[in-house]
């Protein structure tokens, strides 16, 4: 289940779209954001990174729904938008979208393998998963923190399908059924490009000097007629 009962204070800020307001808020420690949604007005607001990368590295992650207290009202959220600072990692700014229990919403669910394939343990091949997420619609109450999918029994030349999946009545999947979660794979070998046998032996042999023509006897040899005519 996706649903915190945490609750995560805010402090209200000013200059919403001020990159130098939210360069402030970041050197005092603290990351600016903004909640919006269920017909209520945006509000720009602050927030304590350790609170948020705690949410985000929950087994729910981003689909996590927990409180958050704005100006002493609390409201249902979930992280919609997050972003990083390139080079350290540090946390930029962070959208909450405010959550209608009541009412379905649209969420990624991660895709969770289990066991390990007979194609992997007697045809030495190896399990490639194609797709690690699957988005569906439901009631927020019900979003699983991960689908399942046991591939004991996955071979050479069978594949397992999104339609796989374990999930109840409360699940409406909006990733095709019939895309293609995982099968066995195996690395081809890189053959080496045929070698001409003799053109090997040839270059090993190093370069062929160039044929010379001796000159000497041969040349008397040649010019011995035109002596001979001349007397």
């Amino acid at each position: 289940m996706a649903i915190s009962n945490e609750v995560v204070s805010t402090t209200s800020r000013e200059g919403r779209f001020n990159k130098n307001a939210a360069r402030r808020v970041r050197h005092a420690g603290r990351i600016p954001a903004v909640v919006y949604g269920a017909a209520q007005p945006a509000v720009a607001i602050e927030v304590d990174p350790k609170a948020i990368l705690k949410i985000l590295h929950s087994d729910t992650g981003h689909n996590t729904i927990f409180g958050l207290d704005v100006a002493g009202t609390q409201s249902k959220v979930m992280i919609v938008d997050w972003q990083y600072e390139p080079i350290k990692g540090h946390l930029l700014h962070i959208d909450f979208k405010r959550i209608a229990m009541d009412k379905v919403i649209r969420v990624e669910v991660p895709v969770q393998l289990t066991g390990i394939p007979l194609g992997v343990r007697t045809q030495g091949g190896i399990l490639d998963q194609v797709l690690r997420e699957v988005e569906l619609e439901c009631l927020p109450g019900d979003i699983p923190s991960a689908l399942e999918l046991d591939v004991t029994e996955l071979v050479f030349g069978t594949v397992m399908r999104v339609s796989d999946l374990a999930h109840g009545g409360k699940l409406k999947f909006l990733t095709p059924e019939d895309a293609v979660v995982a099968h066995i794979t195996t690395v081809k070998e890189e053959v080496a490009p045929a070698v001409d046998e003799a053109a090997a032996a040839a270059a090993a042999a190093g370069p062929v000097e160039p044929e010379v023509v001796k000159k000497g006897k041969q040349d008397a040899a040649e010019a011995a007629p035109d002596a001979k005519a001349k007397k």
